[in-house]
Parts: C-alpha cells; structure tokens; sequence
C-alpha cells in the first residue's frame, strides 16, 4: 500500500500520481509508485507535443493537408456527435480552423432529450448537416441483451463500433478522407482494455449466442470491413485534442452561454444505455469505476487533488432515478432475471472468440497504420499487444 497523500484508506497499492490503483487491468508501477498509464500519458504528450507549439505546427499542417485534399467537395471531414462536451466543441473549433465538417450521429435509440437538442443547437448555429444512422430499436435492444446475458462488460460495445462504422460509410459516400474525433487522453485517459474491449467478430458472436433477431440494420465492422477502410480507402482517424491544448471545463461553459447547451450530468452520460453501464452495470457486476479515468487526469492536470479524486472515486456513481427500471423494461427483463444474471459471475471478453490475437499478430502493420493517422495510436497501444488476463 502507498503510503502518501492520505490516499491510504484501503489497504491497495494506489499510484502516487493519480488514482489508479492495483484493480485497474495490466496495472504496473515503477520505483517511483508512478503507474504505467501516468508514464504512457506522457509518453503521448512529448509524441504529440499536445498543448504546446510543436502540437499546434503538427495540426496545423494537418488541416492545412485537409483543406487541400477536399477541395472541391461539399465537406473536407467527417465530426462523429454525440451532443456531449467534446464533439459539440469540436464541431465549433472545426468551423473556427476554416475547415467544411459533416455531422455524423449514430442512434442507437437510447438518446437522452438533452443530447438530441444539443446536435440540434449546435448544428443549427452553425449551419453544419448531420449524417444520421438509426438502428432498428428492437435490433439494438436485442444486441444489447445479449451482451447482458453473456454476462461480459462490454454492453455499450455495440454503440462504440457501429459509430466508428457509420462514419466510415459517410466519409465514403461523400468522398472525404479525414475522419475527427473528440477523445482528449489529457483530459480522460486511455481507458485500460481490461473492462472495455470490443471488434465485429465479439459482437456476432455474443450476439448469435445469444440474441434472437437477425442483425439487419446494425452496421456491423468485420475485420475485413475495416482494413478495407484503412488500406483501400485510406480514410484517416484524427484526434485534434492530442494536439491543441484543451480544457473541457472551459469548452462547455463555452457551449452553454453561446448555444444554449445544456449539461447532462456526467462524463458519457449523453445516452442512456451508456449511463447504464458506468453507472449501475460496470461498478455493480464488475466492480469496475470507469469515473477513475477523468478523475486521474483532473489530478494529472491540476484540477483537483488526489485526495479530492479518491473521495469521490469512493461515492456511489449519480445515476437518474429511473434509470435501473427503464433499462429492465427496454430489455423485457423481469427483477428475478435482471438479479440472476446480476448475481453471476462475471466473464471477460477473452472467453469469446475475437480478433485480438489476430490484430497482435499484425501489430507491425498497424504500428505503421497508428503513425500514419490510418487507425487511432489508441487502437494500437490497447489492441495490438499481449494483454495481462488476471
């Protein structure tokens, strides 16, 4: 147990930086008790010279290569929106770095009313079109009882790859060949592939197992969907927030004095489901706290304290009050189903058949994908290397 900083009120071993502790999948500290994600954080920032000079020159050749490479067409790059901080944001500071975004929204029928009138503010103000996929609800509701019956973590995984999916197919469409995204690792970390893994073949598979409707309107990546993609259409995946410094504090007053945003309460609690699983599935089955990634890098940053993060790392999630029942009914699931599975044991994702050790295999390949903007430096950091199965 690290004795610092008063955060030793559990006998754990709590890196001395943040707020990770042992529990966190492939955790490891060195001779400091600094934990190899705080390393790996900074590993990034001096790659990407995130916030500083070096960081800016870097995207702005980038937008400079975009404008280039779309000239002529409607749109020069694809902004994935949810109606949380970051994409909202990023739709503004895309219009503010001169460049012709589109919109793209996957529905996966679990929008809080907050989040929709959000894109539609934003959107609105900014005069910017919106590419929308909308899955059948039934559809959906049956992917994600079958995760919740194969008793895995990852029932939001279905929603994390079909977004990545639609906007490929949208850039395809209309021929743009740059993709943005709204993820900051300064301001939410990587999330540790421990509890959070997802690829086309987990998700047939659990959901063939067992769901019971046939996929007809999810649009599912397979692997050869996605180095379709990335070899043949060479469609680039771009993080602005690795490069430019932001402060997501400073973003959302910004959204909510110029369009009238409105707070939902939460990091990803935009959407219901996803509410779910941080608030009530992953800490109650898993006993896994995914508030532990923002919460480390507001210590990282300076925001908070270590002993202001633990405190509320140690309170129950904020969930609406509702929200456990309008789960259960969504999915059919009496409270003497929804406790029996509850009360099993949990499985993992390395149970079910993936393709993780096909993209380990090919990690030389997506190495050199990562470096040049083809898939996400994330992708192949979490994805493409062993992974401890403890």
């Amino acid at each position: 147990m690290i004795q610092n900083d008063n955060v030793n009120q559990v006998k754990l071993k709590v890196c001395t930086r943040c707020v990770y502790d042992e529990r966190v999948a492939s955790i490891s500290f060195d001779e400091d008790g600094v934990c190899n994600y705080c390393r790996q954080i900074d590993s990034l920032v001096e790659q990407y010279g995130t916030g500083e000079k070096k960081g800016e020159e870097k995207f702005r050749r980038i937008v400079e290569e975009i404008k280039r490479v779309g000239k002529g067409n409607k749109y020069d790059c694809i902004i994935g929106v949810s109606g949380g901080t970051d994409s909202s944001y990023m739709l503004y500071m895309a219009k503010k770095w001169g460049l012709r975004p589109l919109a793209v929204h996957y529905d996966n029928t679990w929008n809080t009313s907050i989040a929709t009138e959000n894109i539609r503010k934003v959107l609105g103000a900014l005069n910017i079109d919106l590419f929308t996929h909308v899955v059948d609800n039934k559809e959906s509701d049956d992917i994600f009882k079958s995760f919740f019956l194969a008793d895995v973590a990852e029932i939001e995984a279905a929603t994390d790859l079909a977004l990545a999916e639609v906007m490929y197919r949208a850039a395809w469409k209309y021929k743009i060949k740059y993709v943005f995204e709204g993820h900051s690792f300064t301001t939410e970390g990587i999330t540790p592939v421990g509890r959070n893994y997802f690829d086309g073949k987990y998700i047939k598979c659990i959901h063939k197992k067992f769901g019971k409707l046939s996929m007809k309107t999810y649009p599912l990546m397979t692997f050869s969907r996605f180095m379709f993609w990335i070899m043949f259409a060479r469609i680039r995946k771009i993080r602005p927030f690795w490069y430019v410094a932001y402060n997501k504090e400073e973003a959302r007053a910004f959204l909510e004095k110029e369009y009238d945003w409105k707070y939902y309460g939460g990091h990803h609690l935009e959407n219901r489901m996803t509410a779910f699983y941080h608030g009530i599935y992953a800490p109650q089955k898993f006993n896994t706290d995914f508030r532990n990634n923002t919460l480390s890098a507001l210590v990282r940053n300076g925001k908070i304290s270590r002993e202001e993060a633990w405190k509320e790392y140690n309170t129950p999630p904020v969930t609406e009050d509702d929200l456990l029942e309008y789960f259960k009914k969504r999915l059919n699931l009496s409270d003497r189903e929804y406790k029996k599975v509850m009360s099993r044991n949990p499985k993992s994702w390395y149970e079910y058949p993936t393709y993780k050790k096909r993209f380990e295999i090919l990690r030389p390949l997506f190495k050199v994908l990562a470096y040049a903007n083809l898939v996400p430096m994330s992708f192949y950091l979490k994805y493409c290397f062993p992974v401890d199965k403890k």
